[in-house]
């Protein structure tokens, strides 16, 4: 067993999901025959950068952009929720109010961080086609997390925001305040989910443990749990689906976000 690893699952990490992501890890390490306990740094996306990384997942933004050719691809985790499809996933577009998109012109938007595929990119995608010289917001406003976009439409804050796929799920389970009274404007076009990744060269044991993780049925109810419904091992050209939206947005014109 290999003792001196790393390993982070912060993506969906929520507080009602934890238990059931540290068996998850678990299951994955023990059978890719590591002893790492799970991380969880504040500085998340630091990890990612580590040399001793043994397992994360990342936004599909940061891998295709930041961390381009820096982390080697697992796969990509299949999720059970409306808005999935295999290994794609899109974003649901949330509005104070409902209305034609080409109305929210002026509005503030939410999003999360500013390198994010579910809640800054798939924004932009949204809204593109009515932007005028690159500009359609009013103004945007960094929330730090999907559902402190929603709280932040709760409020009053801000007027729109892209939420990823799996985190509404979330949000309906455990928090349906953060939705209610809010209207679904649309979705983004779907792409490759949140991947699993490593600092390893070869990714081959890991697929292997995450494969076998999908397939056990004393799992089920922590797949159930995590929402978790299968396993592709994906190719970093599956990621290029986002280069060629943000590729699509900039055709359009662009659209200034922050």
């Amino acid at each position: 067993m290999s003792l001196s690893m790393f390993a982070t699952l912060q993506m969906y990490d929520f507080p009602e999901a934890r238990e059931a992501t540290d068996a998850w890890w678990a299951a994955i390490a023990r059978r890719a025959g590591v002893a790492a306990a799970l991380s969880r740094p504040e500085d998340y996306m630091g990890a990612w950068a580590r040399s001793d990384l043994a397992f994360s997942q990342t936004c599909g933004y940061p891998f295709t952009h930041g961390f381009r050719g820096a982390l080697t691809l697992v796969g990509t985790p299949h999720y059970a929720v409306p808005g999935c499809e295999g290994f794609r996933y899109c974003s649901f577009v949330f509005a104070r109010s409902a209305r034609p998109s080409a109305d929210y012109r002026g509005a503030t938007a939410a999003v999360n961080t500013p390198d994010s595929m579910s809640g800054m990119l798939a924004l932009k995608a949204f809204f593109a086609g009515h932007a005028r010289d690159g500009q359609f917001f009013g103004r945007a406003v960094l929330s730090g997390g999907h559902l402190k976009s929603l709280a932040l439409l709760q409020a009053g804050t801000a007027d729109v925001c892209a939420i990823d796929a799996v985190c509404v799920e979330y949000a309906r389970r455990f928090h349906p305040d953060l939705l209610e009274g809010l209207h679904v404007a649309g979705q983004s076009p779907l792409v490759p989910g949140l991947p699993y990744v490593t600092r390893e060269a070869d990714p081959r044991r890991w697929q292997e443990a995450v494969a076998a993780c999908c397939a056990d049925p004393e799992l089920a109810d922590v797949r159930a749990r995590l929402m978790i419904s299968g396993f592709t091992a994906t190719q970093p050209s599956d990621y290029d689906a986002i280069l060629r939206l943000e590729e699509d947005v900039e055709r359009q014109g662009g659209l200034a976000l922050l």
